[in-house]
């Protein structure tokens, strides 16, 4: 249950500003960190710090921080969403636009319509869910256009940028299988045990901060062993890394990964997660204005069109949530109510009223 009046209007509107402009300002941060520190640096203290940070409130907490299925998964789901995909948004940052990495990162639920497997009959016999699967395609494929078949740059340098595309979408796909995984693999992992003489539950999974915590350590972990191993770390001096760099760096750990996330997880408990969902639609937009008010990439006619292609296909793949929100809901009762008083006689609206309401109240119960 949505607890909305336990929550003040001023603290939600603050939490959907930070996963609003925050999380849409991380791609343009990580643009700017790339310039001092090498790709798997970055990710490296991004993640090791951060995950450690929220490892120690947790315990601070009193969470249990130890269990071994779910810490499994989370390893698995850390290694997929938080190094795979982040390793590609990092990588593909050196050849390509961070307003164009936010786009293809928007483009994600795609990958959610086509590899999510058991919902592909619910999925493709919806007209909107279609549309907007061709749709996110055909933004995508603008995007590529764009950027393959740009004249003023030569062809050395196209080759990467197609490569960082590539990388980028591959990224996507991670995520998606990461998500599709944890969605997939929650099951009852709970434990008999006997308390005065009756048999109960306790259960055995961990506090989703918890979970988070474990992922951004394992993303950690790997991103130094590669940034290790490719010479990442080799190259790298920390004590010629002006000062601003460092800035872009404590943003990404503390804005980005630990006041955002801490938002979000906020937010889904107190606000519809249909309403949550909205900042897919505001952190492209945030990322396209900075890259174009703060980079020398240009933002082309092309972007923008691919952008708004994007942007509504991933709303006619959300439709059918959309569509079944309370707000919607109450806005169709209101125009069956209308409609009705504007077909009966006046002496009968009361009646009516009464009636549709009746017979709402009997197919909610029925659900």
């Amino acid at each position: 249950m949505v607890k909305k009046l336990q929550s003040p209007f001023g603290l939600i509107i603050f939490a959907y500003l930070v996963v609003y402009i925050v999380w849409g300002s991380t791609f343009f941060f990580i643009e700017k960190a790339l310039h001092a520190f090498p790709p798997f640096v970055i990710g490296s203290i991004r993640f090791l710090t951060a995950g450690t940070i929220l490892m120690v409130y947790c315990k601070i907490k009193g969470y249990r921080l130890y269990e071994p299925r779910a810490v499994k998964q989370a390893l698995f789901v850390g290694f997929l969403l938080l190094f795979l995909d982040m390793a590609a948004v990092i990588w593909s940052e050196q050849f390509i636009s961070s307003g164009i990495v936010s786009i293809i990162s928007a483009a994600t639920v795609i990958w959610f319509i086509v590899l999510d497997k058991p919902r592909w009959k619910e999925n493709f016999s919806s007209p909107t869910t279609v549309i907007g699967l061709i749709m996110g395609f055909l933004g995508v494929l603008m995007l590529f256009a764009e950027q393959i078949f740009n004249d003023s740059v030569d062809e050395h340098d196209q080759s990467m940028v197609l490569i960082a595309m590539i990388v980028m979408t591959m990224g996507t796909i991670a995520w998606t299988i990461g998500s599709l995984y944890s969605k997939y693999s929650r099951k009852p992992s709970d434990e008999i045990i006997e308390i005065d003489g009756q048999k109960t539950a306790k259960s055995k999974d961990l506090h989703v901060s918890v979970k988070t915590a474990w992922q951004m350590l394992t993303a950690g972990v790997v991103f130094t062993l590669v940034g290790t191993t490719n010479g990442d770390y080799a190259g790298f001096d920390a004590a010629s890394v002006p000062l601003e760099y460092w800035g872009a760096i404590v943003y990404l750990i503390f804005m980005g990964s630990i006041l955002a996330f801490s938002s979000y997880i906020w937010l889904l408990q107190v606000r519809p997660a249909t309403e949550v969902s909205t900042h897919a639609y505001v952190n492209p937009i945030v990322a396209l204005l900075l890259a174009h008010f703060f980079t020398d990439h240009i933002v082309t006619g092309l972007q923008i069109l691919g952008l708004c292609v994007v942007l509504s296909s991933v709303l006619l793949m959300n439709w059918r949530m959309y569509s079944d929100t309370k707000l919607i809901h109450n806005l169709k009762r209101k125009r069956r109510i209308k409609k009705l008083r504007n077909m009966a006689p006046k002496s009968s609206i009361p009646r009516i009223v009464e009636i549709a309401e009746f017979a709402e109240n009997e197919a909610k119960e029925r659900r």
